[in-house]
């Protein structure tokens, strides 16, 4: 097994972006067994798909081979300050930034390339340098949520020392990004209509991917009794979505910011969770 070759310096990109190995699988379109082969030297990595890679990691195929994303020696993620509780501005190409927005005002259906191109301060033609049709445009957007999202959830979840705890740091991190990046949960949580089958099919498999990191904490707590036992999936499904709906209705400014909201939700979660006698712990 290749030691230092293209496919290791890919895993060493991939973990350093806190990424799994399936889920970037589902984001480059191949088998989590056909990544494997890549990143152990088994399979040759052609120039195409570490350009797939390299775009569902949001960076370049050259910052991959030169190692250029990987935190420097002694420094943690949070020392580097991409924790998973840490927000900066959204970082997404002039194109992409372009499209939420219009997508935000108008809806999927109701926007133009013409219009996403006039927004971007492109030509048409240049703005299909970066993506090649507003479907493109859509699951970039979605792609980026979910790739973000679910790093910041495995990141979270690392930090938890037993289910409950677990389960806790998983519900904050879904209210921290439901309002740091309450634009994109919006436009993924209305626009997943507008995506064709097969790439609706592969959001639909990270979003349960997402549920089930939750799912399998409930699971634990019920097991030690420490969570109800009865209908826990159910309210596992409803902790989430009462996170994921929250951009409908927060907006920043207000009189809660996302630390407070999300403090809150974690509240109401474990109170939902708790078993009759209200023991937790």
């Amino acid at each position: 097994m290749a030691t230092n070759g293209p496919g290791a310096r890919v895993r060493a990109a991939r973990q350093a972006k806190g990424v799994g190995l399936r889920a970037l699988a589902g984001l480059i379109g191949v088998s989590p067994a056909t990544l494997s082969q890549i990143e152990n030297g088994r399979t040759g990595l052609s120039v195409a798909r570490l350009d797939d890679i390299a775009d569902a990691l949001h960076t370049t195929a050259a910052r991959i081979l030169a190692g250029a994303d990987l935190p420097a020696a002694g420094c943690t993620e949070k020392d580097a300050g991409t924790g998973w509780r840490a927000y900066g501005p959204l970082d997404l190409d002039p194109v992409l930034a372009a499209a939420l927005a219009e997508f935000l005002e108008v809806g999927y259906h109701g926007a133009t390339v013409r219009d996403i191109a006039a927004r971007a301060g492109l030509s048409v033609s240049g703005m299909y340098h970066y993506h090649a049709s507003k479907q493109r445009m859509l699951v970039g957007i979605l792609d980026h949520t979910m790739t973000d999202l679910l790093a910041r959830a495995r990141a979270a979840r690392a930090e938890g020392r037993d289910p409950v705890e677990r389960f806790a740091l998983l519900v904050e991190n879904l209210a921290l990004f439901h309002t740091h990046r309450r634009e994109l949960g919006f436009v993924g949580a209305s626009e997943m209509r507008g995506l064709e089958a097969a790439d609706r099919d592969r959001i639909a498999r990270l979003r349960t991917a997402q549920q089930r990191l939750v799912d399998h904490e409930v699971e634990q707590a019920v097991a030690e009794g420490r969570f109800r036992a009865d209908h826990p999936h159910e309210a596992a499904r409803a902790v989430v979505t009462m996170c994921t709906a929250l951009p409908t209705w927060w907006r920043p400014g207000g009189p809660s910011g996302p630390e407070r909201i999300a403090r809150q939700y974690v509240g109401f979660a474990l109170d939902l969770m708790a078993p009759p006698d209200g023991r937790r712990s």
